[in-house]
C-alpha cells in the first residue's frame, strides 16, 4: 500500500500505538512535576536530559549488536516491551526521583529498540525511497502523538484531576504496540544489509565505528552542534503553562503540533528524495531557530501557541530526513552502528542542552535560554551547508 513494504507498515503501527501511550503522559509531565510533585525547571531538565542520554547511548550498543548478531527483530521487541511495561508506573510515583527512575527505564527501552528498528526500515527502502519510508514512519509516530494527547484531554474533561488513572491506562496501547511486532518478519540477510554467510559474518563482527566513512562523521559533528541547542520540548510546554495555558488545553495543543508533524513528515521525506537531504534538513533547522527566537521575544498566549505549531514544520522536515541521510552515508552492514552513534550524539547533546537550558532559565531568564537555542540552530545550519556533502 502506497508503495511501502509490509514491515514498514507494521513498524509504523507499532510506533503509532507506542506514541499514543507515551504522548498521553509526556505533555502533562511538566505540570505534574511542578504542581503535583513540587519540583522545578531544573529538575525537569535533569529528568529529561539524563533519560534521553541513556536512550541514545544504549542505541550504540543495541545497534552494534544487531549488526554483529545479524538479527534485529528480537532486540526491537525487547525494547518496546520494556517501555510498555514501565510507562504506566508513572501513576504510582510520589516524588521527582521516582519519576526520574520510571522515565529513565522508559527511555532505556527506547534506546534498546531505536537503532535496530531504523536499520530494519532502511533495509525496506532503496536510495530513491528512503526519505519516503522514514518520513512515513515519523508520520505514523506523530499520528500516535495526536491520539494520545487528544484522548488525555477528553479523559481529563470527563475526570478532572485524575492524572494517575490516566497514566495507568496507557498500558493498553503499549500492549497493542508489542503485539503488533509479533506479526513482523525480519528481512533476509541481503535485504537487511547483513552478511549472508559465516565468513562474511566474521568480517562484519570486526567492523565497527572506525569503518564508517569520513562524511558520516562530518555530518555527526554538525548534528552535535545543533543538538547542543535542542533542549527538551517540555520547556516549551512549561513556557506555555507559565503564560496562562491551562492544564486541560496543553494536551490539545500538543496534539495539534503532532498533526503538523504528521502532515509535513511525509511531504518532507518525499521532497528530500527529490531535492536532496541537506536542503530539507537546513530548512527545518532554520525554522527551529525562528521558533526559539519567537519564544524568546513573544509574551502573549496567541503568539506563543502560533510559534509552537510552526515548530511542527521543523520536526516534519528534519527528523525523517536526517535518518535517511544517515542510511545514505553508512555501509549497509554497519547501519545499526551508524544509527546508534547518531542517536548517542543527539542524546548527549540533549542532556547538555536540557541541563544548560534549565540553568539559564533559572539564573538568567526563559528568554535568554530560548535565544541560546536559536543561535546554536542557526550556527548548525551554516555548518551543514559548509561541511557536509551527500556524496564525496
Amino acid at each position: 500500500m502506497f508503495g511501502l513494504a509490509r514491515p514498514v507498515w507494521l513498524l509504523g503501527l507499532t510506533s503509532l500505538f507506542t506514541d499514543t501511550a507515551s504522548e498521553a503522559i509526556y505533555p502533562l509531565l511538566p505540570l505534574y512535576l511542578t504542581r503535583v510533585l513540587g519540583a522545578g525547571a531544573l529538575s525537569l531538565g535533569l529528568i529529561e536530559g539524563f533519560a534521553e542520554a541513556a536512550n541514545s547511548l544504549l542505541k550504540i550498543v543495541s545497534g552494534h549488536l544487531s549488526d554483529r548478531w545479524r538479527v534485529r527483530r528480537p532486540i526491537v521487541i525487547g525494547g518496546y516491551a520494556l517501555s510498555s511495561a514501565v510507562r504506566p508506573l508513572v501513576a504510582l510515583v510520589t516524588s521527582w526521583p521516582q519519576l526520574f527512575a520510571v522515565r529513565f527505564l522508559d527511555r532505556v527501552g527506547k534506546g534498546v529498540r531505536g537503532a535496530p528498528r531504523d536499520a530494519l526500515l532502511a533495509a525496506c527502502a532503496t536510495p530513491r525511497t528512503r526519505g519516503r519510508v522514514f518520513g512515513f514512519h515519523r508520520a505514523m509516530d506523530h499520528v500516535g502523538a495526536v491520539l494520545g494527547p487528544a484522548l488525555a484531554s477528553l479523559f481529563l474533561l470527563l475526570f478532572p484531576g485524575q492524572y494517575r488513572l490516566l497514566f495507568a491506562l496507557t498500558i493498553i496501547p503499549g500492549a497493542l504496540a508489542v503485539s503488533t511486532l509479533f506479526l513482523l518478519e525480519e528481512p533476509g540477510a541481503e535485504a537487511a544489509g547483513l552478511p549472508a554467510d559465516a565468513a562474511r559474518g566474521v568480517e562484519s563482527a570486526r567492523e565497527g565505528w572506525r569503518d564508517l566513512p569520513p562524511r558520516y562523521y562530518r555530518l555527526l559533528i554538525v548534528l552535535l552542534v545543533f543538538a547542543l541547542g535542542n533542549s527538551a520540548d517540555a520547556f516549551l510546554l512549561l513556557r506555555l503553562s507559565d503564560v496562562g495555558v491551562g492544564a486541560v488545553f496543553i494536551p490539545m495543543i500538543w496534539a495539534l503540533l503532532h498533526v503538523v508533524k504528521a502532515v509535513v513528515s511525509v511531504w518532507g521525506g518525499i521532497k528530500s528524495d527529490r531535492w536532496g537531504r541537506r536542503v530539507v534538513i537546513g530548512a527545518g533547522w532554520l525554522i527551529y531557530a525562528l521558533v526559539y527566537a519567537g519564544f524568546a521575544l513573544s509574551t502573549s498566549v496567541a503568539a506563543l501557541v502560533a510559534w509552537f505549531l510552526v515548530y511542527g514544520f521543523y520536526y516534519g522536515l528534519s527528523e525523517g530526513t536526517e535518518k535517511a541521510l544517515i542510511a545514505d552515508l553508512a555501509p549497509a552492514s554497519l547501519r545499526g552502528t551508524a544509527f546508534g552513534i547518531y542517536n548517542a550524539a543527539l542524546g548527549l547533546g540533549s542532556l547538555l542542552a536540557s541541563v544548560v537550558f534549565g540553568l539559564v532559565w533559572k539564573i538568567v531568564s526563559p528568554e535568554a535560554a530560548f535565544a541560546l537555542g536559536a543561535g546554536l540552530a542557526f550556527l548548525a545550519t551554516v555548518l551543514l551547508a559548509a561541511l557536509v556533502r551527500e556524496k564525496d
